[in-house]
């Protein structure tokens, strides 16, 4: 699976993850969507977004929650 629409740059938005290099960063996406809009909604509001561009953020914070946690036991 390619996540080719994510774009990092130290010079756009501190170097967060955006999509295809434009001022609007995963994050700002996946709150979107999380908080209840839907694809058509988000490119109704962002009109130079396109829908592989949602689907892309929403695959890449997926991929993010992948993560395996290993804690490191406290010694005393």
């Amino acid at each position: 699976m390619t996540l080719d629409r994510i774009t990092y740059d130290p010079n756009i938005m501190g170097g967060r993850a955006c999509i295809r290099g434009m001022r609007i960063t995963v994050s700002q996406i996946v709150n979107l969507v999380a908080n209840g809009m839907t694809i058509s909604e988000v490119i109704l509001d962002y009109p130079y977004l396109e829908e592989e561009d949602i689907c892309q953020a929403l695959r890449y914070a997926a991929q993010l929650t992948e993560e395996e946690v290993h804690p490191i036991p406290c010694k005393d």
